[in-house]
C-alpha cells in the first residue's frame, strides 16, 4: 500500500479514537484520561514516551534507522467549559466539558500519524517527535511549560509543524499563509472603584456602572482614533461584572478583556493606552480604576521555506485547486511557541461540511466536524515527516 491507501486502512481506528476523546473531554492540565490513552498507543507503537510533561503532556520519539534532523509535530488534547448541545451517540459524558474546537480529532490524528510513522522506521533518517499537548485553551498554555521543560531537546527539534481543523473552510481545503498566522492574545482586568448607595438616590454615591460603561466605549477609541488603520487590532471586553441586587448602586466593577495585535511591538504600546484611558475616565465621574495587563500567547509565524514546503505536501495529498492562502486570523494559538524555537508552519484543515450540518462555529455548543477529512490530516503528519526525513 502507498501512504494514502495504508491512511484510509486505518480510517475506522481514527474515527473511534476521536469519538472515544469527544465523549470523555477534560479540561487544560487535566487531561489524565485521554493523556493515559496516548501513552498506551504511543507504546504499542514502538516509540520512547515520556508522560507527565508540563502536568498532563505526553511526548513520543520515533528514532528512525538513521541519524539526522528531528521534526516535532504537535496536537492538543484539551476540551473547553461548555456544556454539549449535540445529539450525537459519542456525545460528551462529562457534565460541562465539551470538546467545541476540534481537539479531539488533533490527537486522534497525530496518534494515527505515529502508527503509519513507526511503520517506516527504517525509511526515515532522524526523528519524529510527537508532542501532545496539554491546555490551549488557557493562557498560560500548555505550550511553553512543555519547551520550559524540554520538549526541544534531547533530541534538538529542527522544525515544527502542526494543523487545526477549521470549521470557517470547507472540508477538504487545506489553507495556509507564511509570515503572521495567527494574533497575539493579550488580556487585562480594570477594577473600578465608586460609591455605593441606594438606586433611587443615585446623586450620593459614585456609580462604577456607569464609569464601567464609558470604559468600554472608551477603550474602541484606541483602534479608532490611536492606531493606524493599516495595523489590525481587536479591544474586546468579554465580561462585565457589578453588583447583585437591582435596586443598589454597588460599590464596585470589575471588566475583564482581551486585546488582539499582529505586531508585537504594537502589542507593547496597549497597556499605557487603556491605563490612561480607565483611569481618568474613572476620575472624570469621581471614580478611580486600576488596571492589569497580561502578555500572552505571541503572533504565530510561518517561516517562508517551511511554508511553501507544506503548502507541496497539501498539493500532493488534496490536489492543487484545493491548497488556499487563508487570511491572517485574529485568534490566539499557542503553537507559536514552538515556531518561536525552531522554524516550520502550522496550516488550517477545512473540516466544515453544511451539507451533513457541520457548520457550526468553533466553541459553539453545537460544534462537530465532518470525520471524513481526519485522514487527510494523518496523511499530511505522515508526509511532512518522511519527505523530510526519507
Amino acid at each position: 500500500m502507498d501512504i494514502k491507501e495504508e491512511v484510509l486502512s486505518l480510517k475506522d481506528e481514527l474515527v473511534s479514537l476521536r469519538r472515544d476523546f469527544h465523549k470523555h473531554p477534560e479540561l487544560g492540565f487535566n487531561e489524565k484520561r485521554t493523556a493515559g490513552i496516548v501513552e498506551n498507543y504511543l507504546k504499542d507503537c514502538g516509540l520512547e514516551v515520556k508522560s507527565g510533561v508540563a502536568k498532563t503532556g505526553v511526548v513520543g520519539l520515533l528514532k528512525g534507522k538513521e541519524g539526522g534532523q528531528t521534526v516535532l509535530l504537535r496536537a492538543d488534547m484539551d476540551a473547553l467549559p461548555i456544556e454539549e448541545l449535540n445529539n450525537v451517540p459519542y456525545k460528551s459524558v462529562n457534565k460541562g466539558i465539551m470538546h467545541a474546537c476540534g481537539h479531539d480529532g488533533h490527537t486522534a490524528m497525530l496518534l494515527v500519524a505515529a502508527k503509519v510513522l513507526s511503520r517506516h522506521r527504517d525509511e526515515i533518517k532522524g526523528n519524529v517527535k510527537f508532542v501532545f499537548q496539554p491546555s490551549e485553551e488557557k493562557d498560560p498554555g500548555g505550550a511553553i511549560k512543555m519547551i520550559e521543560e524540554g520538549v526541544m531537546e534531547n533530541p534538538h527539534v529542527d522544525k515544527a509543524f502542526g494543523l487545526h481543523l477549521g470549521n470557517m473552510i470547507p472540508a477538504g481545503i487545506i489553507g495556509i499563509k507564511e509570515g503572521v498566522m495567527t494574533a497575539e492574545a493579550d488580556r487585562f482586568k480594570i477594577e473600578i472603584k465608586g460609591k455605593g448607595g441606594h438606586g433611587a438616590y443615585p446623586h450620593t454615591s459614585v456609580d462604577p456602572v456607569v464609569i464601567a460603561s464609558q470604559i468600554v466605549m472608551s477603550l474602541q477609541t484606541i483602534v479608532s482614533r490611536e492606531i493606524n488603520p493599516i495595523n489590525p487590532i481587536v479591544i474586546t471586553v468579554g465580561k462585565i461584572h457589578s453588583g447583585d441586587v437591582f435596586n443598589v448602586i454597588p460599590e464596585s466593577a470589575e471588566l475583564l478583556g482581551t486585546v488582539r495585535t499582529l505586531d508585537k511591538n504594537l502589542a507593547k504600546t496597549i497597556p499605557e493606552k487603556i491605563e490612561r484611558i480607565a483611569k481618568n475616565t474613572a476620575a472624570a465621574f469621581r471614580g478611580e480604576a486600576k488596571t492589569e495587563y497580561a502578555f500572552g500567547y505571541p503572533p504565530l509565524i510561518n517561516s517562508k521555506e517551511e511554508t511553501q514546503y507544506v503548502i507541496s505536501v497539501a498539493r500532493n495529498v488534496v490536489g492543487e485547486k484545493r491548497v488556499v492562502k487563508t487570511p491572517v486570523s485574529m485568534g490566539g494559538e499557542d503553537m507559536a511557541y514552538f515556531l518561536e524555537k525552531a522554524k516550520g508552519a502550522f496550516f488550517w484543515l477545512g473540516s466544515m461540511n453544511k451539507e451533513k450540518g457541520l457548520d457550526k462555529p468553533h466553541h459553539s455548543a453545537y460544534f462537530d466536524f465532518d470525520e471524513d477529512v481526519m485522514s487527510i490530516g494523518v496523511e499530511m503528519h505522515v508526509k511532512i515527516a518522511l519527505g523530510l526525513l526519507k
